[in-house]
């Protein structure tokens, strides 16, 4: 990877001396299209690509020097002493889409619905802030956070790409005005949404950055992802920001030549299993644990990277960032061994233990090829070695959301997919539902919860890497929900495109405010 972050670092510079062109529409597909138009609930790429232009973020992360935090509503802020106090200064003259002024208060009523949804309303993040005792506004342009003890972690989880900021005044109208409707203060205005076909958005001319944004507007297109490569290769599409399989990007790179570039990177993302623990047999920490000891993650690693953005083994944190599990400490752990006989074998036992026998499921997933059905046809494969007959259910994204929601699956592929590195962000898929509504699970675990609570308050790194690891171990044990693959990230873009950087996460960057055609 070293190669690779030069060879991008050195693109990078030479792009910085070319002069941005204003004009023209930039063309993106999308393979799978957003439930809702609510940020605050949505966890999917299908969701942030579209609709992330038209929104701003009081805080955001430098795309360019990744994990670097830069301002975005923020004009600048101060921490306090004791870390408790978190001061923001806004920019002033900021407006929304229809022409309302943007201050303190929009941002004061964004983040308490965050923290604090009114009932009806679904804050996928809201585990994330329950550090936060208040937010104040003392004047209109500055909003104060006061927490109520330390979270290492709360100026990465400000920075969130799903913390759009809306109107309080739309909200007090409507608290679910995001779900239905479009209307925030970034530099693209929302143009129309076409089901099935595409997404699309103008030049916000009262976007508070002068100069920016440089597109007229641009274009989201839905289509299926086998059509990915293709409209890449001919140019009906000059973007693909999530990332291709390497089948694909190699593909796309011979027939385009040099018409197309190529970004690489590890991906902040993971295919994960997840138990429905309301529903028998799967109330039974038994069979969940033997349903992923079935799965060989080390096999899996070597075959599917071959024909799929999985790659890495990895527990909860991305494999290779600094807080992670090392290889010693995951084959430690259940499901994680690298004698696949022997772990099949203890999976036997505890099916029988548990009174199992001749278990048939249902596995629901989305109809999205890469990498869910990949995954999930390979899942299958592994469970029919300890004698599991699995039905796959391949639902569109907001069928899948919806099962996954209201409880309605035997066992599911879900995915994790934050914007940084951090165990804050990086175990939420892993606490208990009821603080933590990304968890489909249904699961209730305090012992979970209080390992969470603890690490993101403890400053001291290795005691806070202690915590996390001891976090895992329980997760694995009792296995709600259980990693099965990391991702490889491959973007490939027309060479007209400038000005979009490379991250680990495909949910960073997307507001297209610095985005510009050569042509």
């Amino acid at each position: 990877m070293a190669t690779t972050a030069l060879t991008l670092g050195l693109a990078t510079a030479a792009g910085a001396a070319e002069t941005p062109r204003r004009g023209g529409t930039l063309t993106f597909a999308v393979t799978a299209e957003p439930p809702n138009y609510d940020c605050h609930a949505n966890t999917s790429f299908a969701f942030i690509h579209p609709v992330a232009p038209h929104y701003s973020l009081l805080l955001k992360f430098d795309p360019a020097n990744y994990p670097k935090i830069t301002g975005d509503l923020a004009e600048s802020w101060t921490v306090s002493d004791d870390g408790l106090t978190f001061t923001f200064k806004l920019h002033p003259n900021v407006k929304f889409h229809d022409g309302s002024a943007l201050t303190a208060r929009d941002v004061k009523a964004s983040y308490e619905r965050i923290i604090n949804p009114p009932k009806g309303v679904v804050s996928a993040r809201q585990a994330t802030f329950d550090a936060v005792a208040s937010v104040e506004t003392p004047d209109p342009q500055t909003v104060v956070f006061k927490l109520k003890g330390a979270d290492a972690s709360f100026l990465a989880n400000l920075a969130s790409p799903w913390n759009c900021v809306y109107s309080a005044d739309k909200l007090a109208a409507d608290p679910k005005f995001p779900e239905k409707n479009v209307m925030g203060s970034g530099p693209f205005k929302f143009g129309e949404h076409v089901s099935g076909s595409h997404w699309t958005g103008q030049r916000f001319d009262g976007y508070f950055r002068q100069g920016e944004p440089y597109l007229d507007g641009f274009r989201a297109v839905f289509m299926s992802s086998s059509a990915v490569t293709n409209a890449l290769q001919g140019g009906q599409v000059q973007a693909e920001f999530r990332g291709l399989a390497p089948a694909d990007r190699d593909r796309v790179k011979n027939g385009a030549g040099d018409k197309v570039q190529v970004h690489e990177a590890p991906w902040l993302a993971s295919l994960i299993l997840v138990f429905n623990a309301k529903k028998k047999p799967f109330d039974d920490p038994r069979v969940r644990r033997a349903l992923s000891l079935a799965i060989d993650r080390w096999q899996a690693s070597t075959a599917l990277a071959k024909i799929s953005i999985l790659g890495p083994v990895g527990g909860i944190l991305r494999p290779g960032y600094e807080l992670a599990a090392s290889e010693a400490e995951l084959t430690k752990m259940p499901g994680f061994g690298k004698d696949i006989k022997a772990a099949r074998d203890e999976a036997m036992l505890l099916l029988r233990e548990a009174g199992v026998t001749g278990l048939t499921v249902n596995l629901t997933n989305r109809n999205v090829n890469m990498p869910y059905t990949i995954g999930g046809v390979y899942v299958i494969d592994q469970l029919r070695q300890i004698g599991v007959t699995v039905k796959h259910e391949q639902l569109e994204t907001k069928l899948w959301q919806s099962a996954m929601s209201s409880g309605n699956y035997d066992m599911a592929i879900d995915f994790t997919g934050d914007f940084m590195d951090d165990p804050s962000l990086n175990l939420t898929k892993y606490l208990s539902t009821e603080i933590s509504p990304v968890n489909y699970s249904g699961q209730a675990d305090p012992l979970l919860d209080k390992l969470y609570a603890q690490q993101r308050g403890e400053t001291d790194k290795a005691k806070r890497a202690q915590l996390v690891r001891e976090f895992e171990r329980r997760a694995m044990e009792q296995a709600y929900v259980v990693p099965i693959l990391w991702w490889n990230r491959s973007v490939v873009l027309s060479t007209d495109v400038k000005g979009w950087e490379m991250t680990p996460s495909h949910y960073l960057n997307q507001d297209l405010a610095d985005v510009w055609l050569a042509k």
